[in-house]
């Protein structure tokens, strides 16, 4: 069974990843579709699927473990991982575990951890070890 949240981009603006270099290889089985994000977007929910959230007031640190699926709307992103983390007092999102982020007919990237400093809008994305972060983004073919 999955939980579901439902929270305000305001909140968690960080898991729309604003358009950053998002991610990932061929489809395979638990990944991120780019046909997940066609939903009606303006909205300002991202939507977090997982095995269990816990929310500390005291750190202020969201987290989401388990079969992880952020859906953001209004941006056209999807992303999936084993765990994501929203550290609210330092304005950091944390994906880990084998982290697919997706924007519908946009980039996409694939690692083993992302970390995405909201204030900065700066990413940061590791591989597995011994392996390589995979980035893919359209590029508009050259006018004729």
């Amino acid at each position: 069974m999955h939980a579901v949240s439902l929270l305000s981009a305001r909140s968690l603006v960080g898991l729309g990843l604003t358009g950053l270099v998002l991610c990932m290889a061929l489809p395979r089985a638990g990944r991120a579709q780019p046909s997940d994000a066609a939903v009606t977007p303006g909205t300002g929910i991202v939507s977090i699927e997982s095995d269990l959230q816990r929310a500390d007031n005291l750190t202020g640190v969201i987290t989401a473990s388990g079969n992880v699926r952020i859906v953001y709307p209004d941006r056209r992103v999807v992303a999936t991982a084993r765990q994501a983390q929203y550290f609210s007092r330092e304005g950091r999102v944390v994906l880990s575990g084998d982290v697919d982020v997706i924007q519908l007919e946009g980039p996409s990237i694939q690692a083993e951890r992302i970390t995405y400093l909201v204030d900065q809008e700066r990413v940061i994305a590791e591989p597995a070890s011994g392996e390589q972060v995979l980035s893919r983004f359209p590029v508009a073919p050259p006018a004729p």
